[in-house]
C-alpha cells in the first residue's frame, strides 16, 4: 500500500489488472478487482484466495497484502467542563478548515449540520458530493461519499452517505456540529449542543455498514480524504486486534495523510481496562482514550417492600410508580429452546421463556440489553461486578445495579411470595472525582512498539450528548421506537471527535503546522491526571487531560516529519525496498541510516520498557519555540522514589520563534512494581510544556501478534 512513485508507474490501473493477471490466469482479471486507491496513494483491493494473495504479496512492487476485515464502530455538556466556552477566542479562518469524518454517515436534515451564516467551500476543497437517496450538502456539510466495495447493501443501509446507524452523526456533529440550544433525551442532558470547531467545515466519508467497517472501504475513504484537501481527519473506527502498523487500513492512511500535513485523530478502542488493549497506536496519528465529565445518570429502583435502591442507566421511560411483578431470570427458562436456569439467569437473548416474563420486570444475573426486551418483559434488573461509572440506554425501564443490591433484591424474591418492583426515570447528578478515564476506555502499552507510550491523551467521551439520525431508535436495538434527533452516547468514539476538533481548532489559527506539532501542542499542554483512580497511570489517560484553551499556545513544540517516521521504522525492521514503496522516494534503511531507535524518535512522550527491574536509558529530543521569541525555559523533574531523571542542559534559552535546541532526558532506576511514572516540564513561568515519563517491565506485557 505504496505512495503513487514519482515516476508513476503504480498509479496506472491498468497495473493493477495485470498484477492480477499474473495471480489469476486466463480468467478475467477486472472481475476479481474491488476498487483501486489512485488519488492519494497506490494500491487496490481485490477478491483472492488465500493461495492467491500469497501468490501476491511475492510480486515485485508489492509492499503488503492482508484480508479485508470488519472493524469496530467506537461508541455538550463536555465543552463546558474543560473550560471551552461558547466565548473562547476564535479564529477569523476556522470557516476554512475542513474536518473529514470517516463514519456511518450524516443525518443531513439535523439542526447541527445548518449552514446559516456560512460561505461556500473553501477553495482548496476538492472533494464532490453524492446526491443519491434525497442526500444534499450544503456549506457545513460540503462534500460527502460513501464508500461499499463489492457488496451488497441490506435493506436497513442507505445508499448514500445518510446515516442510518446515528453514530456518524454523533461524531460529526461533536466535532463541527452548529449550536443548537434546547436539545435533549427526553428531558435529559438539556442545554445547548454544540461542536468544537461550529464553523469549521466536515467532509463525510461512510465508511461502516450494518455489517460493519470494512478494511477496503477504509482505505478508500483516506485516499479520497487526503486527495479531497481535508485538514484534519477523525476516524473512530478500530480493529478487532492488533496488526502491524502497514496491515492496519488505519495506520496505513494515516501515515499518507501524515506526509500531506493531515493529522489523523483516532479512538482508542473500548476494549479496557485491561493491558495493551488499545487498537489504534501508530505514533504518526493521534490516539484518544475516553474520560468523564462532571455528569452522571442513575435509576432508582423501589421494591415491594418499600426498600429503594440505585443502579445505573439511561431510563427515559417513566412506569409512574406503578408496581409490577418481579421474576428472577433463573427462573424463567425457555425450556422449548433448550435452555435452563443457568443460563436463563443471565438473559442472553432467546433464553428467557416470554409467557413467564411477559409484563414483568425480570431479574438478571449480567448486563443484558436485548433478552429481556425481546421475552416481552416490561422492565429489567441487572447485577454483576463489573464496573459501573458509564451508563446505557435500555429499549425497555432498566436500572443496572452493583451485586450488594443484587444480593439483597435477590434476597427479598426468595423470601416473598409475590415479590413486585418498579423502575424511576434517570436523574441525573453530579459526578465529583472527574474527569477520570472510564473502565471500557482501551489501555496501553502501545502493542506494536513498547517504547512509544499510547495513548496519547484523554478527551470526555461518556454520556455525550450530539446529533442522531431519526432512523436509529435511542437504544440502537430493533424494535425500540423512541426514535430523537439528539442521543446520548458513550465510547471512545465521542472522545475522540473532541480531540479532533481542538486539532481543527490549533489548525485555524496556525495553518503551517505540522500534524506533529499539533499533536505535541495537545499532548503537553494536557492536565495531569490522577494514578490514584486510574491504577493503569499513563497507559490509561497518556500525557492527561484534553486542555482545549491552553493547547493554541503550547510554548514549544516537538516536531517530526516523514523522515523522522521513516527512521522510526528502518529501528522496527522495516525494509528499504518496503520504505520505497511506501514513501515514494529514494528513501533506504541502510549504509548510514540504520534506523532510530523508538525511544528516540522525538515524540512528546517517554517510554522506557525494560526486561529487567533495574534500568537506565537516555532519551534525545528536539524543541521548537513558538512562544515569546526570546525566552528561557527550565527543566522541571517530578519523580517518585525508585526513578531519577536527568535532563541536559537543565536550561534552553531561545532568542527567535522557530529556533530549534536540543535536549536528553537519562531515566535510571528500580522498578518496585510493575510501573513507574515521572514526568519532565519545561516552564518559562508563563508555559508549561510537560510530558510523561514511564518505566514499565515488558514481561509483564501480553502481545497478541
Amino acid at each position: 500500500m505504496g505512495a503513487q512513485l514519482k515516476n508513476d508507474i503504480f498509479a496506472s490501473s491498468p497495473h493493477h489488472v495485470n498484477m492480477l493477471q499474473k495471480i489469476i490466469g486466463s480468467e478475467d482479471p477486472s472481475k476479481h478487482l474491488l476498487c483501486r486507491y489512485e488519488r492519494s496513494f497506490d494500491g487496490f483491493a481485490a477478491m483472492l484466495t488465500e493461495e492467491e494473495a500469497k501468490k501476491m504479496a511475492g510480486l515485485e512492487g508489492v509492499v503488503s497484502v492482508f484480508p479485508s476485515q470488519k472493524q469496530q464502530l467506537h461508541t455538550t455538556k463536555s465543552w463546558d467542563f474543560m473550560g471551552f466556552s461558547r466565548q473562547v477566542n476564535r479564529s477569523e479562518t476556522e470557516g476554512d478548515v475542513i474536518v473529514g469524518v470517516l463514519d456511518t454517515g450524516v443525518w443531513p436534515e439535523s439542526e447541527s449540520f445548518s449552514d446559516e451564516g456560512l460561505g461556500p467551500p473553501p477553495s482548496k476543497w476538492n472533494g464532490t458530493c453524492q446526491t443519491s437517496n434525497n442526500f444534499t450538502c450544503n456549506n457545513k456539510v460540503i462534500g460527502a461519499k460513501y464508500f461499499r466495495a463489492g457488496e451488497n447493501f441490506s435493506q436497513t443501509d442507505h445508499q448514500s452517505p445518510r446515516d442510518s446507524n446515528g453514530h456518524g452523526s454523533h461524531t460529526a456533529s461533536t466535532v463541527a456540529g452548529d449550536e443548537v440550544s434546547m436539545t435533549n433525551l427526553y428531558g435529559l442532558a438539556q442545554g445547548t449542543a454544540r461542536g468544537g470547531v461550529p464553523s469549521a467545515r466536515i467532509a463525510v466519508y461512510k465508511v461502516c455498514w450494518s455489517d460493519g467497517c470494512s478494511d477496503a472501504d477504509i482505505l478508500a475513504a483516506f485516499d479520497n480524504a487526503i486527495a479531497d484537501g481535508v485538514d484534519i481527519i477523525s476516524i473512530s473506527i478500530g480493529l478487532s486486534s492488533p496488526r502491524g502498523y502497514f496491515r492496519d487500513p488505519i495506520a496505513i492512511g494515516a501515515f499518507h495523510a501524515m506526509r500531506k500535513g493531515i493529522l489523523t485523530s483516532t479512538a482508542a478502542g473500548n476494549d479496557g481496562p485491561g493491558i495493551a488493549s488499545i487498537i489504534n497506536y501508530s505514533p504518526w496519528s493521534l490516539s484518544v482514550a475516553a474520560s468523564t465529565i462532571d455528569r452522571k445518570f442513575f435509576a432508582r429502583v423501589l421494591l415491594g417492600n418499600g426498600k429503594t435502591y440505585e443502579g445505573i442507566s439511561i431510563n427515559t421511560f417513566d412506569l409512574k410508580r406503578e408496581m409490577y411483578p418481579l421474576i428472577y431470570g433463573g427462573n424463567a427458562p425457555n425450556v422449548s429452546a433448550g435452555y435452563n436456569g443457568s443460563i436463563s439467569r443471565y438473559c442472553i437473548p432467546s433464553s428467557l421463556d416470554s409467557n413467564l416474563v411477559k409484563g414483568k420486570i425480570v431479574f438478571c444475573d449480567a448486563f443484558a440489553n436485548e433478552g429481556p426486551f425481546f421475552a416481552g418483559a416490561i422492565g429489567a434488573l441487572m447485577q454483576d461486578n463489573r464496573p459501573k461509572d458509564s451508563a446505557d440506554s435500555f429499549p425497555i425501564p432498566t436500572s443496572y445495579l452493583d451485586p450488594e443490591a443484587g444480593n439483597d433484591i435477590y434476597s427479598y424474591m426468595d423470601t416473598t411470595s409475590d415479590p413486585t418492583a418498579t423502575i424511576f426515570k434517570s436523574d441525573e447528578g453530579p459526578d465529583e472525582r472527574a474527569p477520570y478515564v472510564v473502565s471500557f476506555s482501551s489501555r496501553g502499552p502501545n502493542p506494536a512498539t513498547l517504547d512509544i507510550l499510547k495513548p496519547d491523551l484523554v478527551a470526555p467521551g461518556n454520556h455525550i450528548l450530539a446529533a442522531w439520525s431519526l432512523d436509529s431508535p435511542v437504544s440502537m436495538v430493533q424494535g425500540d421506537d423512541r426514535f430523537v434527533p439528539y442521543n446520548i452516547q458513550s465510547g471512545t468514539s465521542m472522545a475522540c471527535p473532541h480531540a479532533s476538533a481542538i486539532a481543527a481548532y490549533i489548525k485555524s489559527f496556525h495553518p503551517t503546522w505540522s500534524p506533529a506539532a499539533i499533536k505535541s501542542a495537545l499532548m503537553t499542554t494536557a492536565l495531569p491526571m490522577s494514578a490514584e483512580i486510574n491504577t493503569e497511570a499513563e497507559f490509561a489517560y497518556g500525557a492527561g487531560q484534553l486542555n482545549p484553551v491552553q493547547s493554541l499556545n503550547p510554548g514549544l513544540l516537538y516536531d517530526a516529519d516523514e523522515t523522522d517516521y521513516v527512521n522510526f521504522l528502518c529501528g522496527q525492521n522495516y525494509t528499504t525496498k518496503t520504505l520505497q514503496l511506501v514513501t515514494g522516494d529514494n528513501s533506504t534503511c541502510s549504509g548510514s541510516n540504520n534506523g532510530t531507535a523508538a525511544w528516540d524518535l522525538n515524540y512528546p512522550s517517554f517510554a522506557l520498557s525494560t526486561s529487567s527491574k533495574a534500568f537506565n536509558r537516555t532519551f534525545t529530543r528536539i524543541v521548537t519555540n513558538v512562544g515569546s521569541p526570546t525566552s528561557t525555559y527550565t527543566s522541571v523533574v517530578k519523580a517518585p522514589t525508585g526513578i531519577e531523571v536527568t535532563v541536559i542542559p537543565s536550561v534552553l534559552t531561545f532568542s527567535s520563534v522557530g529556533q530549534k535546541l536540543p535536549f536528553s532526558v537519562t531515566v535510571e532506576g528500580k522498578l518496585n512494581s510493575f510501573m513507574l511514572s515521572a514526568s519532565v516540564t519545561w516552564t518559562d513561568g508563563v508555559h508549561q510544556v510537560r510530558s510523561p515519563i514511564v518505566a514499565f517491565l515488558a514481561k509483564k506485557i501480553v502481545l497478541s501478534f
